[in-house]
């Protein structure tokens, strides 16, 4: 793809054979795949009632110790050996997730028209990344519908869609649903969306929301995006996702956000920020990672929590490497509800020649600076790339831009305010 011409990527519709050849990619779908780095550190320490958030997986408890489950954290009150973590895992949805069996089991692609959806009020899962568009099963109607009814259960359902028109080719389909209980203790909505416009820019999306009988509320949306980056002219695909959660019936709730940004020479960003409640004790985690693409890569975590009588405590760490040369560093720490502070801070320096300089102390007089010799091991490519992003993104890329008429040219003001919406229909 040429970037000697600003305009360039907005004149072509961002087709896949464009995308792939251009950047000499061969189409593909591989396995989505996930990612996790494990880096022990040598430090000890003891403290008593950590609490983290505890890593979901996908088993197959039932739905009550699910539910549990979202709002619980992991205490104990034993003393232990802390474990620093280089980033939580995050698992791209595997073709039996969770995302794409909630699908089936309530949008089966043979629903008949003028049968309503069933009730949704089921709360997000914690820790499950950024799911990818097969697992949401978006299917947009190709045709105006405004349709409601009445189950035998006695609950109502609606069922709209639409598009909206604005300046530059702005196109926004869009699908919208909803339920609400006989009774009305639990309701629910979800918006399918795509968006385009002549620029080149595209849209795909989500949003859920909804309540249920035991007063558990929640909010998810889920986006990926295809745009012209605005320094650099490459195609650049963003996705994200947010969720959060709050209980009814106690003092509980959370919230996460991650995103990830990818370019066609290979720059990379990943993060996510998470934050957690439980009666009296709170948490928060956030992770970043950045490739720039020519070999260079920068990873970090930042991990705490409290309680409401004062005592907290978390650890960080960040790594920084580049054709063999590099460093990482991190510290934990505690503090007791009377203000004793205890923590013990880390690092390695890499000089790409087999020797690693590790060093270290803490406030308990722990203490050591050594010279070892031991392979220097980072991941200067992301496991999950570019590559990987165009080849599960097929729907966001084949969506199709309003035509434009013979002579009208898109409006290449980078960084302008979303378009004005007009009253066409």
């Amino acid at each position: 793809m040429s970037t000697t011409d600003r305009g360039f990527a907005t004149l072509f519709e961002f087709n896949l054979s464009k995308l792939y050849l251009s950047h000499g990619l061969a189409p593909r779908k591989k396995q989505r795949m996930c990612f996790r780095l494990t880096m022990l550190s040598r430090i000890s320490c003891c403290y008593p009632d950590p609490v983290v958030p505890i890593r979901r997986g996908n088993g197959s408890a039932n739905s009550n110790e699910k539910k549990g489950e979202n709002w619980r954290l992991d205490s104990k009150n034993s003393l232990h050996r802390v474990r620093v973590l280089a980033s939580p895992s995050m698992s791209f949805a595997s073709a039996q997730s969770r995302f794409s069996s909630k699908q089936q089991k309530f949008y089966p692609q043979c629903t008949p028209r003028n049968s309503g959806p069933q009730s949704r009020d089921t709360l997000p899962t914690r820790d499950t990344g950024i799911a990818n568009e097969e697992d949401w099963g978006i299917s947009l109607l190709n045709e105006n519908v405004n349709e409601s009814g009445t189950n035998e259960d006695g609950s109502t359902w609606y069922r709209q869609s639409g598009e909206d028109l604005g300046e530059n080719g702005y196109l926004r389909r869009w699908t919208m649903m909803g339920g609400k209980s006989h009774e009305g203790s639990s309701e629910w909505m979800e918006t399918w969306w795509e968006t385009s416009d002549w620029s080149g820019y595209k849209e795909l999306g989500v949003e859920k929301s909804g309540r249920n009988a035991e007063g558990d509320s929640w909010w998810e949306t889920w986006q990926e995006l295809l745009h012209q980056d605005e320094w650099s002219n490459l195609a650049q695909i963003e996705k994200s996702a947010q969720k959060q959660a709050k209980s009814g019936s106690e003092n509980a709730g959370w919230h996460e956000k991650w995103w990830e940004k990818y370019d066609a020479k290979g720059w990379t960003e990943k993060g996510a920020h998470k934050y957690g409640r439980l009666n009296e004790q709170s948490w928060w985690e956030k992770w970043g990672e950045h490739y720039d693409g020519r070999g260079s890569v920068l990873k970090w975590t930042d991990k705490w929590a409290k309680t409401e009588v004062g005592t907290r405590w978390g650890d960080k760490w960040e790594e920084k490497f580049f054709d063999g040369v590099g460093s990482r560093q991190g510290e934990t720490w505690h503090v007791s509800a009377s203000g004793d502070r205890w923590s013990s801070t880390w690092g390695e320096e890499h000089f790409g020649n087999g020797k690693v300089h590790k060093y270290g102390k803490s406030t308990t007089a722990e203490s050591w600076d050594l010279i070892v010799h031991e392979e220097t091991y980072y991941e200067a490519e992301p496991h999950y790339g570019w590559a990987d992003v165009v080849g599960d993104s097929s729907q966001l890329l084949t969506i199709q831009p309003r035509p434009r008429p013979p002579g009208v040219f898109p409006n290449l003001e980078f960084g302008s305010s979303p378009p004005q919406v007009d009253d066409q229909t």
